[in-house]
Order: C-alpha cells, then structure tokens, then sequence
C-alpha cells in the first residue's frame, strides 16, 4: 500500500455541507418578521400560512421568489374566490344533485380560472385551498376562513418580496427591479414552463 493510500485511509472523509446562502437567511428573517407581526399585532390570527407565502416567495433572486410568491397568492385568492359558492352547493345539494357533481365542476372551474388568468403554476396551490376549504372547514366559519387564508398568504409573500426588493442580487441589479418587468417575467415564466409540459410534436 502506498503512502498516499495509508494517508487517505487514516484521514476520515466528511461530506461536504452546502452553504449558508442568503436565500436561508433572508427566508428565516421573513418568517421571523412575520411571526413577530402576527404576535404583537394580530394576536388573534395564526401566521401559519403567511409564514408559507413568506417561504413561498424568497427566491435566490426577485425574480424566481415574485414568480413562486405570486403564483401562491394568485392560487390561494383564485381557489378561494371559487370554493365560496361551490362550498354551498356541495352541502345544500340543490335539485338533489348529488354532492360530488358540484366538487368536480368547482375543481373544473378553479383549474379553468386559472388557466384563463395565465397563471399556469397557480393551479396546484389553488386547488390545495379548495380542498382544504371544502373539506375541513365548518359552515360557520369557511367564508371567513377562507378570506383569512387569501390576506395572510398575502401578507406572506408581501414581506419576502419587500426584503427581496430591499437586499437584490446581483441579476436583480442588472435586470431591474421595476413591477411591470416582474410581471412579465411571471407571464413568461407560466407560458415557458407549460410549454415544456406540452411540447409541440413536430410537423411530418
């Protein structure tokens, strides 16, 4: 055995751990503002889910956190608007329809809106409020629970692209931080990745 080898096998191997990016750290300071907002000033509410939208839109630069945070709050206020009236209509069952009719047509109706507004990767958070609204929450309290869920997620995403817009990157630097350049990069976002989805087959 060489003394390379020997040396190499005496030495013990650790894996090599990633970073500590500014993407971790300005993710906790959002979450940590968020649920400091929550406790001093909305004591009554739970920060839950604007501690998720917070997360939800921390990117490694505005751009990515704007596409990822909108997204979320576009779902969350699209899938929320649309469970209200489907909400009633599952559980009164009107001319006796049967209740899982009107849960499909309000699940078609949420992925459709979506579709319409352009916001292709709001779907699936869209469709997670519905469920979660249509299924755990009591009649007495789904409306408000519902506005509630569209605020604080908003609230969320609001302060992470705030600190994002406050520390930018060095792309964010270069591409600019104005909001109609964001918005447009969300649009071009949705319509490059359902493009990727659904590629076009080639012409013969």
């Amino acid at each position: 055995m060489s003394e390379l080898q020997l040396q190499e096998k005496k030495e013990p191997h650790y894996p090599c751990l990633p970073p500590v990016g500014m993407r971790l750290i300005k993710t906790c300071i959002s979450c940590l503002l968020v649920s400091l907002v929550y406790m001093y000033l909305l004591p009554e509410r739970n920060p839950c889910f604007a501690c998720i939208g917070a997360a939800y839109a921390m990117g490694s630069h505005i751009h990515e956190g704007f596409k990822h945070g909108f997204n979320r709050f576009v779902g969350t206020l699209l899938g929320g608007l649309m469970v209200i009236p489907f909400y009633w209509l599952y559980y009164n069952r009107p001319l006796g329809i049967p209740s899982s009719i009107f849960m499909v047509v309000g699940l078609f109706c949420v992925i459709y809106i979506n579709l319409v507004f352009g916001a292709n990767n709001a779907v699936q958070p869209a469709t997670v409020v519905y469920f979660v609204v249509l299924y755990t929450q009591a009649p007495e309290v789904y409306v408000s629970y519902t506005i509630a869920r569209i605020i604080d997620t908003g609230i969320g995403a609001a302060f992470s692209i705030g600190i994002n817009m406050l520390t930018p990157s060095a792309i964010d630097k270069m591409q600019g931080l104005q909001l109609n350049k964001l918005l447009h990069h969300w649009r071009r976002s949705n319509q490059r990745s359902e493009a990727e989805k659904y590629p076009k087959k080639p012409k013969n």
